[in-house]
């Protein structure tokens, strides 16, 4: 599997310490489901807000948009 286990300081649940984490071959850390959640929600909020935008400028040159 190539996975390594490392100690990494930061914050969880409230709880500030050093917390045993995975990372692979390449030094990348793996995330915890907590942490997938965040990200892929930052991402849906980014993708919400450039649509917005969009919709925004074609309503500003006269196009409404099927929504």
């Amino acid at each position: 599997m190539q996975l390594f286990l490392g100690a990494e300081q930061g914050t969880r649940e409230n709880l500030t310490g050093y917390w045993l984490r995975w990372w692979d071959q390449q030094g990348n850390l793996l995330l915890w489901a907590t942490e997938l959640l965040d990200q892929e929600r930052q991402l849906l909020d980014q993708e919400r807000q450039r649509a917005e935008k969009l919709i925004a400028q074609l309503r500003a040159a006269g196009i409404e948009p099927d929504t």
